[in-house]
Formats: structure tokens, sequence, C-alpha cells
């Protein structure tokens, strides 16, 4: 048959609301014994920030291993916490609300501080600089907020159309390609046979079954890794990496972690454990960049997660109602002293893609386990020590996941606009380009490109310029809205989005957003 004899819809495949082939959706659930060990699996794969983040940050605080043990617990309860009330009060989207790099920057500018630095005893300045970044997130968690429980931002996001949002969803997945094959490449002896074996079961084998049941595609992240991290073991023990580089050692070896000895057997973190926050306004303002760009790095996660959740794109109420939520849980992570800020895990985004499993329950019973083995420290402490390589490997395949879906809202626009091509090219290039000039910069130079006396100043240029999604947001969203505006509403996918900018808008809201316990009574959706 010729090009000009096939019907439209047999040319091209019809734009869906929904994902197809999703198993369970958000209010669907699986048995008991299934969402329990897919519940375990979201658990496993949240260590890896909730690890690496204060295994970075510690050291350079003067803290010491205990310090480092503590900080892990504290910040796998505090996750926890915010997982639960974000699935059952935010926006109910089955999202992990766990560790976020983009405080990195505002923190070790913190630690920086010539104030802190001079204290001699390493403990003490630990301690001292921990109060000193909790004071911050607590000021700083304000602006979501308020940004959050005034519905201001549900009223900025009536500017969002699904052309805009393709870069900033993309970019949440796309922008983390340096937390993937680079740090393989540091121990590739076990990264690379991660990565493969993981997307064999997870792809290749998906369709064998015990029982009716597809073991390998639901639970591929915990198969994958349990038998890699044997092996590493095995590898390690046999003495393969005596002579190695530190680095390499680090990076590959399973004893490496110094958790285990470490952590205590029961601990239950609690508010003000390392004592009085202290509050200091270039510190404050330097991690408010921090919460902007978690602010719109979480917005491009919620729409991921909606999309495979098979629900409907989050309306600009419940939007908000999560982002105030969030800045309830950045307001917890200031008050227990978590070393960082939150925001949407986007690897547990991306494993509700790679298990077909968007279920909300499962989140909810994640962030059960995370409490529970934050309190039992020994035992958390055990699945802490798998090399973060390990972790790297699934992250290549979902973070890929998660950029694809922003790639899937291309759907519902004109991609045969060139005003519309424009907008996407130069928003995704872009996105990955200036962050990658920031973080060039900094390596070869020492420092940010940001370099002023004003040290809030720095942290707000080198915090919001690192970040893909902020930068695919900020030129995405502006060019959508300056640019041929005027009859260009279908060409933006705007037909499609005008139903999901109420919550009335669409019957399936109410299904998916409505509060529990009927608390919608006394917080009705505008």
């Amino acid at each position: 048959m010729e090009m000009t004899d096939m019907k439209p819809e047999e040319m091209s495949h019809p734009p869906m609301d929904q994902l197809l082939g999703m198993e369970y959706c958000i209010d669907s659930n699986p048995s008991w014994g299934g969402a329990i060990v897919l519940g375990f699996q979201h658990f496993i794969l949240c260590l890896g920030t909730a690890v690496m983040i204060p295994t970075m940050l510690v050291p350079l605080m003067g803290g010491n291993a205990h310090d480092k043990a503590m900080v892990v617990q504290t910040v796998l309860f505090v996750t926890g916490i915010n997982t639960m009330l974000q699935t059952l009060f935010g926006t109910r989207l089955p999202t992990v609300i766990g560790g976020s790099y983009a405080f990195v920057i505002p923190v070790i500018s913190v630690i920086s501080d010539p104030s802190l630095m001079q204290i001699s005893d390493d403990h003490t300045r630990f301690k001292m600089t921990m109060r000193a970044i909790q004071g911050a997130l607590i000021i700083s968690s304000c602006i979501q907020i308020i940004l959050g429980y005034s519905q201001l931002w549900g009223v900025c996001s009536r500017f969002f159309s699904p052309l805009g949002m393709v870069p900033v969803i993309a970019l949440a997945g796309l922008g983390l390609f340096e937390r993937g094959f680079p740090v393989i490449g540091k121990c590739v002896e076990i990264g690379l046979p991660m990565l493969v074996l993981f997307v064999t079961l997870s792809q290749y084998l998906k369709h064998v079954q015990m029982r009716h049941f597809p073991i390998l595609e639901r639970f591929s992240v915990l198969i994958s890794i349990a038998l890699v991290w044997v092996y590493a073991h095995i590898i390690t023990v046999s003495g393969a990496y005596k002579h190695s580089s530190l680095l390499t050692q680090v990076n590959c070896r399973t004893d490496r972690a110094n958790l285990i000895t470490t952590a205590p057997w029961i601990s239950i973190p609690y508010p003000l454990q390392w004592g009085a926050p202290t509050f200091s306004a270039d510190h404050s303002f330097g991690m408010m960049s921090a919460v902007l760009v978690s602010l719109i790095e979480s917005t491009g996660a919620f729409m991921a997660a909606a999309r495979l959740a098979s629900a409907t794109p989050p309306p600009p109420f419940v939007l908000s109602r999560g982002i105030g939520w969030q800045g309830i849980g950045l307001l917890f992570d200031g008050l227990f002293g978590t070393v960082s800020g939150s925001t949407v895990s986007v690897e547990n985004v991306g494993l509700l893609g790679s298990t077909r499993i968007g279920s909300r329950r499962v989140i909810q019973i994640s962030a059960g386990f995370m409490i529970f083995f934050s309190i039992l420290g020994r035992f958390g402490a055990l699945f802490a020590s798998i090399p973060f390589t390990l972790f790297s490997a699934i992250y290549c395949v979902l973070f890929g996941y998660v950029g694809a879906v922003g790639l899937s809202f291309m759907q519902f626009t004109n991609m045969n606009s060139m005003r519309n091509l424009f907008i996407i090219g130069i928003s995704l290039f872009l996105g990955i380009s200036i962050p990658e000039y920031f973080f060039r910069f900094t390596i070869s130079a020492q420092h940010s490109p940001a370099h002023t006396r004003a040290g809030w100043f720095n942290d707000l240029i080198n915090t919001i310029f690192s970040s893909p999604p902020t930068v695919g947001f900020i030129i995405s969203v502006v060019l959508d809205n300056t640019l041929e505006v005027r009859n260009r509403t279908k060409d933006r996918g705007m037909p499609w989005w005008a139903r999901f900018r109420t919550f009335r808008g669409d019957s399936r809201n109410e299904e998916f957003y409505n509060l529990p316990f009927n608390l919608n009574r006394f917080f009705p959706p505008s």
C-alpha cells in the first residue's frame, strides 16, 4: 500500500490520556504479599540517594563514621514520614519524597563559612554546621509552604502547556545523566553486569512467570541487586582490590561504607537531635535557591508520576497542595537535621514504569519500610552498604523512563510546527548544556562561575543554573508564553490540557486526587 492510500488512523497512534500496559494504576492494588515486596523494592532503590548525600557532605562538616550513620538513619526516617504525608494528603501520587542533590551547593556554602571552619574540634564543627544547615532549611521551607497553600503555584501553573512541560519532565530524567554511566565507569566490573542483568530481567525475560506471576519483571531490581551484590562481595573477599586505588575501593568494595559497625542497633531520630538550629540571613537566602529548584524539579516529577500511574495530570489545586506538603517536608528536614532538603525521587518514579505498577499503596508500604529500618539502625545499615555503582546501573534505565515520559507529552502538540520544534529543541539543548558548563567550570577553576563577595547571590545563580529541569523550565515556559502565542493554542496542546486546568474539569480527578477520610468536606478543591 502506498503512503497516499493510508488513512490517518493507520499512519499514526492517536494521543492517549493514559499509558497502555500499566498493570495497576494509582488507586488499584496488587495482592498484599506482592505489594509488600514491591514496597521493599522501592525502599532499596531510595537507599542510593539516602546514603550518597550524607557520604558526600558529613565528612566535609567534620563528622565521623558514626555521625554519617546517624544522618543516614535520619534521612530514611524523614523520607518515610514525608512520603506518607505526600501520598495521603499531598498530590496523593505514588511518589517517594527523598533527598535532593539541588541542596548540595548551598549546603557546601554553609560548610565553608569561615566562622564554622575555624572550629578546631571536628565533632563540635559537625554539630554547629548541622545546626546552621537546619536553620537555613527551616527558614527557606516557607517558600514552598506559602506558594503551595496560598495556591500561588497553582495560579502559575496556568501558564504551563503540554509543550512547555516536555523539556521540564524530560530533563527531570535525562538531566541526571552524570549519575548513570559515569559512575558505572568507576567500577565497570560490577556496574556493567548490573546494567545488562537488569535490562535482561526487566525487558527480555519479563514474560517469564511463576504461578502466573511475572516475577522477573516485577522484582528485577531486587533480584539483580542481590545477585550482583553477592558477586561484588565475592570479588571483595577474594582480595582483588587489595592493591587498587582508594577511589576504586570506595566504588567497588562492599565493606567500605562503614555503616554496619557504627550504626546503633535501635535509635529513633527526633527533632533538634543535634541541638537548637542557628539562623543566618546569608545561609537562608542561599538555601532558598535550592528550594526553588526543588519546586520545579518536583513539578516535573509529579507530572511524570501521574502519567506512569495512569492518572490524569494533577490539576493546579492538587499541584499546589502537593507543593505545600513538600514545604512541610522541608521543615521536617530542618527540624530533624537531614543535612539536605528533599524533592520527588526520580528513580522511584521511573520504577513505576519498569514494574508497570503505579499503585499508591505500594509507595505507602515502602514509607513504612523506611521508618522501620531507620529505627533498627544495624539492619538498615546492612542494606545501605550496597555499592552506589549498582544503583547507578539501575538509574540508567529508570531515569530514561522519566525522560521518555516527558517526551511523550509531544503527542498532544503539533510537532510539525517550526515554532514548537524551536522551543523544545533549544530548551532541551540549553537545559543540558548550561548545567554542564557550570559543572566543568567548577571542576577546572575550583569555584563556580558566580564567584562574588555575596555568597547568597553565588548560591542563587550556581544552584539554579546547575539544574537541567530548572533551566529547561525557564526557557520553555518563557518562550511558550511569549513567542507567537496568538492563534497557537492548538499547536501548544491546550485543547487537550484544558480539561485538567480545574479540579472539576475531568470526572476522573475526583477518583485520583480526593483526600482520604472524607477530608474534602473541610478542604474543598477549587
